[in-house]
């Protein structure tokens, strides 16, 4: 992999949904406490920035109305998973964000998913959340399982997008998500948290991309690797510094967002955008 294929940006689309009614009001994953309040208004703030900047690199991003009484709905890299113009609708592991899987396939839908000539949409049968923990490299996809994302769920990613799937086991619950511990950055290249995966995952993962970038401890504690990344821009949280640097040594072009306030309930840059390929 050369770096100039690996600085080359490729126009992506996002769909992202606006913190309206972000709260922390319960705890599903070890970053929530519902006794640690929550700033709406900066919360917003750092969405918006996020959303400016996916924008200002030449990229789409369209927002779905956020629903009341839906928290996390922010986080909209867990409503689908998207690729060639089909998709398989989430199904969450916690009833507290069940609906949202609803919400997101009836967006997708009202803007041409699933209507003739069009990508099918396909309702899970197994729980899975979305991008979350479903990642696509190319000619494969990724799927960690563990916490939240059903093993199982590759049968029906290769029934549907007719791609193999590899399965990648998380081990730390900091790291509930694939998307927390890994990001993939280009061709050939990803950055990852080698203690969130066991042996065999890490094993995978070597064998797969040709350059792995390690984040250190401090980086993953602050979901540093929950980034965007469009082959040579990788937005992602500016309090991974380290991580940043490391980035920019291998020719990618880092940006930090503050995303402090969403970290409050587990989320970050990658969290926030769902891809629609």
């Amino acid at each position: 992999m050369t770096q100039t294929t690996r600085l080359t940006t490729q126009a992506r689309t996002y769909l992202m949904c606006p913190p309206e009614y972000f709260a922390v009001e319960y705890a599903i994953n070890p970053w929530m406490n519902p006794d640690n309040p929550v700033d709406v208004a900066l919360a917003m703030r750092q969405w918006q920035r996020l959303r400016a900047t996916l924008a200002s690199l030449g990229h789409t991003v369209h927002t779905i109305p956020p629903v009341p009484g839906l928290p996390d709905m922010v986080f909209a890299a867990n409503g689908a998973t998207v690729i060639d113009g089909k998709v398989l609708g989430a199904r969450f592991r916690y009833p507290e964000r069940q609906p949202e899987a609803a919400a997101y396939l009836s967006w997708l839908r009202e803007h041409g998913y699933g209507q003739p000539g069009a990508g099918a949409i396909s309702e899970s049968a197994v729980t899975n959340e979305g991008e979350g923990d479903i990642v696509f490299v190319g000619p494969v996809i990724l799927a960690g399982h563990g916490f939240r994302t059903d093993e199982t769920v590759a049968a029906e990613l290769t029934d549907l997008f007719g791609l193999p799937v590899l399965s990648l086991r998380l081990v730390d619950p900091r790291f509930y998500h694939l998307d927390t511990a890994l990001a993939v950055l280009a061709d050939g290249v990803a950055a990852y948290y080698p203690p969130a995966f066991d042996d065999a995952s890490r094993a995978t993962l070597a064998g797969l991309f040709a350059e792995l970038i390690e984040a250190k401890d401090e980086d993953a504690e602050v979901l540093g690797l929950n980034a965007v990344s469009d082959g040579r821009h990788v937005v992602l949280p500016e309090q991974a510094g380290g991580l940043a640097r490391q980035l920019a040594g291998a020719g990618f072009v880092p940006i930090g967002i503050d995303m402090s306030e969403l970290l409050k309930a587990g989320g970050g840059p990658k969290c926030c955008t769902l891809e629609l390929r």
